[in-house]
């Protein structure tokens, strides 16, 4: 039977034996961890890996743990997170979770208590998943036209003209809902690739230009026009319904 993977833990704590004494107590429970001493460090090891849960200080060296999670957000990168820290005051506490953080924990702390919140967060995480077919869209997403056809993210399926329904893969929806989500503006294969698989992924242009070939030959199966859905040569793509714009035009 294949073994559970073990959720990986970054530690943001500038103090080395408590970031030590941390990780110790992670591992016997079951968790892998990374320590960063500086916010730099860990925006770094989060732009090339994925953390399933963050502990972060706000004191650190180089920049406040609010900062750091400012930085995380304007880069597109998001991780669970608990604020472990010295610092009681109520206004910093409300601060935290109003940025988004998912809990606050104020040093000195009990080991115990620190592994079961760290669990609660984590459970927590994974429902949130549960109900995410891409990065960018979640099956509770209401119905949205795209071209002539209705897209009903809860079902995978787009409903054409004449009460036709074929499915759709998730990939493709997540395109589709990222380009009516932001319309008349041109948005670079990058950009889509992070927006429908996440930032860390490792996916190559000409596997979207694939995933948008597809979409081209289903509307065309069905004799629906795509032309405001153009190619930016070099660039990426814009849908373009209401002809704002003139990119990617012959």
């Amino acid at each position: 039977m294949r073994a559970e993977p073990k959720p990986l833990i970054l530690v943001v704590e500038d103090e080395a034996e408590l970031a030590k004494v941390i990780v110790t107590h992670l591992e016997a429970a079951g968790m892998q961890a990374q320590i960063s001493n500086r916010g730099a460090h860990a925006v770094s090891f989060l732009q090339r890996h994925f953390a399933n849960l963050m502990l972060l200080d706000i004191g650190l060296p180089d920049q406040t743990g609010f900062a750091m999670l400012d930085e995380l957000k304007a880069a597109g990168i998001t991780v669970p997170t608990i604020f472990l820290t010295g610092n009681d005051q109520e206004a910093s506490k409300v601060k935290a979770l109003e940025m988004g953080g998912d809990d606050y924990i104020t040093k000195p702390f009990s080991y115990p208590e620190l592994i079961a919140r760290i669990r609660a967060v984590l459970r927590r995480a994974e429902a949130k998943g549960d109900l995410n077919v891409t990065k960018n869209v979640r099956v509770s997403d209401v119905p949205f036209d795209f071209c002539g056809a209705t897209i009903t993210p809860v079902r995978l399926e787009i409903t054409f003209p004449g009460g036709v329904i074929e499915k759709i893969g998730r990939k493709e929806l997540g395109i589709l809902t990222y380009l009516n989500d932001n319309q008349a503006v041109v948005i670079t294969r990058k950009t889509l690739i992070h927006a429908v698989w996440g930032i860390h992924a490792d996916v190559r242009s000409r596997s979207l230009d694939q995933y948008i070939v597809k979409v081209r030959d289903l509307y065309k199966s069905h004799g629906l026009d795509l032309s405001a859905f153009r190619t930016v040569h070099g660039i990426g793509y814009i849908f373009d319904p209401k002809g704002i714009s003139k990119e990617g035009r012959e």
